[in-house]
């Protein structure tokens, strides 16, 4: 999976933004034919689902133009989006040039607690209106929350408009304080609140009434396992299977993980892929430290590794929010 930061421009003013994206301009942001030759690049090796993500790709006036150049290639394409710039004929475009699924941020069970998490007044409403526009032209949208003690106690609230507003998946982001998040740091969730949150999650997930997936939050697998599932993904994907490319061009294990890990204009994005010191680093198991190092559960977990390094500036020391401790098996 390739998450593509196509811009950093932005009209809103999330208070969790881990890119602090802004109206620019922003110097260095990728062109239309850079973005066709990043494009050509992956799709000569691979064929994973690209997140087209911002800041809001919106804003970008090439931005048709790279999603029929993707689906052309054969690349299965989804777009984050924050709904304020969404039209149906913007609606129908994403449709005809190649857009399988839609993303939408709720952070809020209503205007008031939304608008105020994403700093402009309305968002909320236009949250609601796109997911209207999408399920008129027939593209299908999840919902993204991003969870703090702001809205902790209203997630059953969420969960149930994310069900009203006939949204296919909800995904929810545990807090890792990063970029504008900083400002968030004591609000994330501590251990044992993250684990019950955890918990009441599977719960929710064996319901089984829509796609639900949990996101900066690997022992989440570990929970799953331990109650006798089979987790339906495994643990920190960030460099193993997950590669982050910013409107620069820069490669990253992922976006919260903030350690540059190659030029992927200059040096490949294969090369990249298959030859970043970083991520050869994250795929290898022997160097996990800490009680990360030493669980039975690494394997289907191996901790947040973007939440290691925002708390020790080491990505490989332990994950910080755990309560479980358990001897690695022989």
């Amino acid at each position: 999976m390739v998450a593509w930061e196509l811009t950093r421009n932005c009209n809103l003013n999330c208070i969790h933004c881990r890119a602090a994206a802004t109206l620019g301009p922003h110097t260095g942001e990728l062109g239309t034919d850079q973005c066709r030759s990043i494009i050509d690049d992956i799709s000569s090796f691979a064929s994973p689902t690209i997140i087209l993500t911002g800041g809001e790709p919106l804003l970008r006036d090439d931005i048709f133009d790279i999603i029929e150049y993707g689906s052309k290639k054969g690349l299965r394409l989804v777009m984050a989006i924050n709904g304020t710039l969404l039209d149906k004929r913007k609606g129908k475009a994403l449709k005809e040039k190649g857009i399988m699924r839609i993303s939408l941020s709720l952070d809020g069970k209503d205007s008031e607690s939304h608008d105020s998490f994403r700093g402009v007044k309305g968002s909320y409403s236009s949250v609601m209106d796109a997911s209207r526009i999408l399920a008129s032209v027939d593209v299908p949208f999840q919902i993204n929350t991003t969870v703090t003690r702001l809205n902790i106690d209203d997630l059953l609230h969420i969960y149930n408009l994310v069900k009203s507003i006939g949204a296919c998946a909800w995904h929810i982001f545990l807090l890792v304080p990063v970029g504008r998040g900083e400002g968030l740091k004591g609000k994330e969730l501590d251990a044992k609140m993250y684990e019950n949150t955890l918990e009441w999650l599977y719960g929710i997930e064996k319901i089984n009434e829509m796609e639900l997936k949990v996101t900066c939050a690997p022992h989440y697998y570990r929970i799953v396992k331990e109650k006798g599932d089979k987790p339906k993904s495994m643990g920190c994907l960030a460099g193993k299977s997950f590669l982050f490319i910013s409107h620069r061009g820069i490669a990253q294990p992922c976006g919260y993980l903030e350690i540059p890990s190659g030029d992927i204009m200059n040096e490949g994005v294969r090369n990249v892929w298959v030859n970043s010191p970083v991520f050869k680093q994250l795929r290898d198991l022997s160097q996990y430290k800490g009680k990360c190092g030493s669980c039975n559960y690494l394997t289907i977990c191996g901790g947040c590794r973007a939440r290691a390094y925002e708390s020790t500036g080491d990505m490989m020391t332990e994950e910080p929010l755990c309560t479980y401790r358990g001897a690695r098996l022989s």
